[in-house]
C-alpha cells in the first residue's frame, strides 16, 4: 500500500452522516477550494434516527459530499448511541487515520445535546493518541500500518453553544452549506413529509443555524463563521498571523 495514494489535509469524524455538514461543511469547502484535500468518516449509519433509514441517509451523504467536493467518505457503522469507548472502535478509527495520514482531524463537539456527540469527540480523541504509538498495531488490506499521529485535533461546534477557541469566516460558502444540510432531507425540514417532528426538522431550524453562524462571525468581522474548539494551545509565528 503506497499511503501517499490515500493521503488527505483534512479527515473530519462525525458521530453521524449530517454532523459534519451542520457544522463544519462551510470550513471543508472553503478548504478545498484553497487545494486542500479532505476525507469524512462517519462513525454510524444513524440508524436509530427517528426520521429516515440508512439507505436514505447513504443515498444524501452521497449528494452532500458531492456538493462539498470531498475526496472520499467512509461509514464504520458502528451502532448508533450504543457505541462504546473501547479498543475495538478505536482500532477502526487508527485504521482510518493510518490509512489517510491527515494532518488535521476534525471532531465532534467536547459535549453535546445528543450523548453520541461528545462520546465520539472522546473517543476520536483517544484514537488519535493512539494513532501515534507504533506498538499499536493495525493493518489495512493486509499490510501493517505504519503509526501515525496528526499534528492537530479540532473540534466544531454543534447544537449547544461552546465558546469558540477561533472561527473561520465562511460567508463565501454560505448557500452551498445550506444546500449540503437540505440535501437531508428525511432529516431535516420538508414540507411534503409525513415523518414524525424532531427537534430539528422544523423550518425555524434553519434560522438557528444561520444564527449560530452570525453569531460566531460576529466578533471577527466575518458575517457567517465555524466556530471550534482546541486541545492544545495554537502557536502562530506572528502576531500579525491573527486576524
Amino acid at each position: 500500500m503506497n499511503p501517499e495514494s490515500f493521503k488527505v489535509d483534512i479527515l473530519a469524524f462525525a458521530a453521524h452522516p449530517d454532523d459534519i455538514e451542520l457544522s463544519c461543511s462551510g470550513t471543508i469547502m472553503k478548504h478545498i477550494a484553497a487545494g486542500k484535500k479532505v476525507g469524512i468518516v462517519d462513525l454510524t449509519q444513524g440508524e436509530l434516527g427517528s426520521r429516515g433509514t440508512i439507505e436514505t441517509r447513504y443515498a444524501e451523504a452521497k449528494e452532500a459530499s458531492e456538493i462539498m467536493g470531498i475526496s472520499v467518505r467512509v461509514n464504520l457503522k458502528m451502532a448508533d448511541v450504543f457505541f462504546e469507548i473501547n479498543e475495538s472502535n478505536k482500532r477502526l478509527i487508527v485504521e482510518q487515520i493510518r490509512r489517510f495520514q491527515p494532518t488535521i482531524i476534525l471532531a465532534n463537539a467536547i459535549e453535546d445535546r445528543h450523548p453520541d456527540h461528545g462520546r465520539a469527540s472522546q473517543l476520536i480523541s483517544e484514537a488519535c493518541f493512539l494513532s501515534g504509538l507504533k506498538n499499536f498495531e493495525t493493518t489495512w488490506e493486509n499490510e501493517i500500518q505504519v503509526a501515525f499521529r496528526p499534528k492537530s485535533v479540532y473540534h466544531y461546534i454543534q447544537d449547544h453553544y461552546i465558546k469558540p477557541d477561533f472561527a473561520i469566516d465562511i460567508t463565501e460558502f454560505i448557500d452551498r452549506k445550506i444546500a449540503c444540510i437540505k440535501v437531508f432531507k428525511t432529516q431535516f425540514y420538508d414540507p411534503n413529509s409525513k415523518e414524525p417532528q424532531t427537534p430539528i426538522s422544523g423550518e425555524e431550524f434553519f434560522d438557528f443555524i444561520k444564527g449560530r453562524m452570525l453569531e460566531m462571525g460576529r466578533p471577527i468581522g466575518a458575517k457567517y463563521a465555524e466556530g471550534f474548539t482546541v486541545e492544545r494551545r495554537i502557536g502562530v509565528k506572528s502576531l500579525f498571523d491573527l486576524e
